[in-house]
């Protein structure tokens, strides 16, 4: 994500503004010289730093490989790069990156995740039982997605979360545990998650809560993530 999806500068639905207006599809590829490398088992089927990185508009990230880089693994080619393939994410068991072992999709070099103290309230209730109501918060601000607030277990009602089975992945920020709300017999599965050894950019919610809005009623304090309508037009270009 970041450059050609969600609120991207190169999206269809950029939250700023491009002068000239960019239109129609778009492809944006560039040398990506880290090293690159895949596994079938414990069986090294690939190894560059001479792989591109394509952002193409409506299309999630992806690696595009010298022909030669990639022994027999299937293979498209890359209409804009003569000469270059993409592989399929699923065409091995396990991709790394500078030994960091990814998940779904390649590490965006334009995706930022800052993390900030503040004083935005946030406030957790379900079933009619609060679980957090503070203003001592850190505000995640992460490229292309919503600001998050994040909470300290200390103020929140522990006692009414036991932890869930359910894990996901993020690049960005690591491993995700999950915590079911009960209250009163009422069970809410994963109304909450923890990043408890977060990769070293998310370290600072560390072991912090959040809470999933789907799920519980949440109140929180958060910035206006929509540009304002009455200076931009479709896809945040200026109206003249």
């Amino acid at each position: 994500m970041s450059l050609v999806v969600g609120h991207g500068p190169l999206s269809a639905e950029r939250a700023g503004v491009l002068i000239p207006p960019v239109r129609g599809d778009l492809v944006y590829i560039e040398p990506h010289p880290r090293r690159i490398e895949a596994y079938r088992g414990d069986q090294r089927v690939l190894e560059t730093e001479r792989a591109l990185m394509v952002h193409r508009r409506g299309d999630v990230l992806r690696y595009a490989f010298q022909v030669d880089d990639i022994g027999d693994l299937p293979a498209d080619p890359v209409p804009e790069a003569p000469g270059y393939v993409t592989v399929p994410w699923d065409a091995v068991d396990r991709w790394c990156e500078e030994g960091r072992q990814l998940v779904h999709y390649p590490p965006n070099p334009y995706h930022r995740v800052d993390c900030r103290p503040t004083t935005r309230r946030l406030r957790v209730t379900v079933a009619g039982a609060t679980l957090v109501d503070t203003t001592d918060t850190v505000i995640l601000f992460e490229t292309a997605l919503a600001p998050r607030l994040y909470v300290a277990p200390s103020a929140v009602r522990t006692d009414l979360l036991a932890p869930s089975s359910t894990t996901s992945y993020c690049n960005y920020k690591g491993y995700a545990t999950y915590y079911h709300a009960t209250i009163d017999g009422h069970v809410v599965e994963d109304a909450a998650w923890s990043y408890q050894d977060p990769l070293p950019e998310s370290q600072a919610i560390a072991s912090l809560l959040s809470f999933d809005a789907t799920r519980v009623d949440v109140e929180a304090e958060l910035p206006r993530a929509e540009p304002d309508s009455d200076r931009t037009g479709t896809g945040g270009d200026f109206v003249r």
